[in-house]
């Protein structure tokens, strides 16, 4: 072989091992450069922001149709309207859990979704959000169910006339009539309402009981008298009555309602017949009332979102919406969640409500200041 037979030999040798020319390519390199590829790859066919939580995004435009559209959802089947409705204010919780749920995902669309259950919430309960509450006012009303099972009714009677109520509305007194079964539990309703006239009646020197409602009164009371609205004619108890209170200002109508128990049952949904009943028949009589002032004391048992209580809420204004701070709710008075316990008004002003603190009852107390 030549000198130059040998010089060809090594360049073609040279030229194998490192490709073109350039520095040789090993087993390593070329797995690095493999992987590096692959994760090119990985890294464009990763989902972006947009399409990342998709789920998320889904539930939360769900949440806010929800409360959008509350009046839509059917009582056809178990009430579920209604119990919607009852609880329509808590379902801003699912908010900041499916805010953390996106910011963990980096969903940029299900943070963008969240907009709409936000703005469907604040327009909806943001003004509850701002102390309404003004200075002034000619006469302080106070609501409370009692309950039947209140240890301490001579506690209750003096917190409440504490709160310098001049007028105090109570529910589920017992009623002393003579037809109706007395088991141990109305014997103790019966003697705590015997209590409440005795406390009450040291500061109120006008009070009527009507069934399982009573008023009393710092103010004249005249034309008092039950109200039927509805309920169980077995149980023949009276759940309304409707006085006049004579006030500097002018007469004023008072209502005192406690409407029919609601509750959850495993094949009836939520069950609400005897409360609707009674709130039918309480619209009908404040359409039918001829004094232009007017306030409705009481236990409704449902929240003034419930639709069943638009013939009601066309006719009267929620003290607690028109001047309270917060939500005011009233039950269960261990840790409320909804407020059942109403003041509602018409032709005088609310410039206060608010929810006095727990007695031996499960309902908190509520009172609001009114003025002409």
């Amino acid at each position: 072989m030549t000198g130059g037979e040998r010089e060809q030999t090594m360049a073609q040798v040279d030229t194998a091992q490192t490709g073109q020319g350039g520095a040789a390519l090993s087993d390593t390199d070329s797995g690095a450069g493999y992987a590096g590829i692959r994760r090119v790859i990985r890294i464009g066919c990763r989902p972006g922001p947009w399409k990342r939580g998709l789920v998320l995004a889904a539930l939360a435009l769900l949440l806010g149709l929800v409360m959008l559209l509350h009046a839509l959802v059917p009582n056809g089947i178990g009430n579920l309207g209604s119990l919607v409705e009852t609880f329509l204010p808590w379902f801003g919780v699912f908010i900041p859990v499916l805010l953390a749920g996106a910011l963990w995902r980096r969903s940029a669309s299900a943070v963008a979704a969240l907009l709409l259950p936000v703005t469907v919430w604040l327009s909806l309960f943001g003004g509850l959000l701002v102390d309404k509450s003004h200075p002034g006012g000619d006469l302080t009303v106070v609501s409370h169910n009692v309950s039947a099972d209140n240890a301490d009714p001579a506690g209750t009677a003096r917190a409440l006339i504490a709160s310098g109520a001049d007028v105090v509305a109570l529910e589920e007194l017992a009623q002393n009539d003579a037809r109706l079964l007395v088991d141990a539990t109305e014997l103790r309703a019966r003697q705590a309402t015997v209590t409440y006239e005795k406390v009450l009646g040291e500061a109120y020197p006008y009070h009527s009981v009507q069934g399982n409602v009573g008023l009393w009164s710092r103010l004249p009371l005249s034309d008092i008298r039950p109200l039927d609205i509805g309920g169980d004619p077995a149980m023949n108890k009276t759940r309304a009555l409707r006085t006049t209170v004579a006030t500097d200002r002018g007469p004023l109508a008072v209502y005192v309602a406690h409407l029919g128990s609601v509750r959850v049952m495993p094949r009836k949904g939520f069950w609400t017949s005897e409360r609707n009943v009674g709130a039918h028949a309480l619209a009908k009589a404040i359409v039918a009332e001829q004094n232009s002032r007017i306030v409705l004391l009481g236990d409704l048992n449902g929240t003034m979102d419930d639709r069943v209580f638009a013939g009601l809420i066309s006719r009267l204004r929620s003290a607690q919406d028109v001047a309270g701070d917060g939500f005011g709710f009233t039950w269960p008075a261990k840790f409320p969640m909804v407020r059942v316990d109403q003041i509602l008004t018409r032709g005088v002003r609310p410039v206060r409500s608010w929810v006095l603190p727990a007695t031996g009852s499960d309902h908190l107390p509520v009172a609001a200041r009114i003025g002409w």
